[in-house]
């Protein structure tokens, strides 16, 4: 079994991590870090101190209606992306220990195009 590093637990809650293959299991918020485990293997898991997250990108839909997925970017292993039931919960409770301005939005379906669309017709 995986020995969790928190010590303190302020929230627990069904989540999928779109890490390769998809796989379930729960998110674990707590005093020391982020963490994932998966339900039917135990040697698949996921811990990040909050010292190793660099960024939580967050995939926000029709104005902050809906928030399907959310990514933690790490300092040195890259990143991660997750999904949970109640995400704006995960969010809040994730805000409590990483600096807010480390929490940005991802960029819209437009807005990707539109940088496309800019770089091709700017002069390098």
């Amino acid at each position: 079994m995986v020995q969790s590093i928190n010590t303190k637990v302020d929230l627990v809650i069904d989540a999928t991590s779109h890490a390769g293959m998809t796989d379930y299991g729960k998110i674990m918020i707590g005093d020391k870090g982020f963490e994932f485990f998966n339900n039917r293997d135990a040697r698949k898991f996921i811990q990040i101190p909050w010292e190793e997250v660099d960024y939580v990108i967050a995939s926000v839909m029709f104005k902050g209606k809906w928030i399907p997925r959310y990514a933690i970017q790490s300092k040195r292993n890259g990143t991660y992306t997750f999904s949970s039931k109640e995400q704006k919960k995960v969010l809040r409770a994730i805000r409590e220990y990483v600096d807010p301005n480390r929490m940005v939005q991802s960029l819209s379906f437009f807005d990707i195009i539109k940088r496309g669309l800019k770089s091709t017709f700017t002069k390098k």
